[in-house]
């Protein structure tokens, strides 16, 4: 199971999600695939900055705010399965050290699916002043482990982090919807600090993730809200800064894989995600 997901809300131009779950909203696992990736379609490359109306802030005004972008898993992971199935610890329990992700049915992998989204928000990030690090940027024949994407943000003291992934359920199953860290306080895992801000988080990247790319919130977990809580990823219970994970879509739902693999669509959910970040960290 990978660590990260996705989520949605609508906004109302505020970057605040009009819908905002209870807090008692059930914690609920995703598909994953961990099968070894299949060859790559032909893909569209260029950074299209094609995307609906949005409303980021004026430049320069996140200067001195540090933002680590976590792109879900390596594409080099399925080479290192002995690595990556090295169990580590979470707080709750003991999971593996990373997973391979997932992929649409013509071989367009999550991995690759996930720098390129990364790339692009690092642009947009950076374009208001922002500081942008990289969990990893494909330079790492495997990983980083969980534990360690974690550690990364922590060490980074960064304002805000979002790990960006693309879902592997069955098909029909569609939409985005972003995790949220549920209260663990086990082992070296302390997630009470960071809830509330977490979720603040989540909520304005939702919102502004309908805006921009106009993706309904999943139809198979989070109820409709496109938020869900999760207590059982350690890239979340080993947090010390705000942290959320978005999965953008289900890469095996043939209308969904549409979108995730179109340069235009992944430049819309770049927006999305960079206009709720911007959001969070202006208050």
């Amino acid at each position: 199971m990978y660590e990260a997901m996705g989520d949605s809300a609508d906004p109302d131009g505020s970057g605040n999600a009009a819908v905002r779950p209870s807090d008692t909203a059930p914690t609920i696992s995703a598909t994953s695939d961990d099968k070894p990736p299949g060859p790559t379609p032909t893909d569209d490359p260029t950074a299209d900055s094609t995307s609906a109306p949005s409303a980021p802030a004026a430049s320069g005004s996140l200067k001195g705010k540090v933002v680590v972008i976590d792109p879900g898993h390596n594409p080099n992971n399925f080479q290192h399965t002995t690595e990556i199935n090295r169990k580590v610890n979470i707080g709750t329990n003991w999971k593996e050290c990373d997973t391979t992700g997932t992929s649409t049915n013509d071989g367009y992998t999550e991995a690759k699916f996930t720098l390129d989204v990364a790339h692009r928000l690092r642009t947009l990030l950076q374009e208001q002043g922002a500081t942008v690090k990289f969990t990893q940027d494909g330079d790492r024949s495997w990983g980083p482990c969980v534990d360690e994407r974690a550690e990364i943000g922590n060490k980074a003291h960064a304002d805000a982090v979002v790990s960006i992934h693309a879902d592997g359920a069955s098909a029909g199953q569609r939409g985005f919807h972003v995790i949220l860290p549920g209260k663990v306080d086990e082992g070296a895992a302390n997630t009470g600090p960071i809830v509330a801000p977490s979720r603040d988080l989540g909520e304005r990247i939702a919102g502004s993730f309908v805006r921009v790319t106009g993706s309904a919130p999943s139809n198979y977990v989070g109820a409709g809200t496109g938020l869900v809580t999760r207590k059982d990823l350690g890239g979340l219970n080993l947090s010390t800064v705000p942290k959320v994970f978005i999965e953008c879509g289900n890469m095996r739902d043939s209308k969904d894989a549409a979108q995730l693999t179109n340069g235009a669509w992944r430049q819309k959910a770049a927006r999305g995600i960079s206009d709720g970040i911007v959001s969070f960290l202006r208050g």
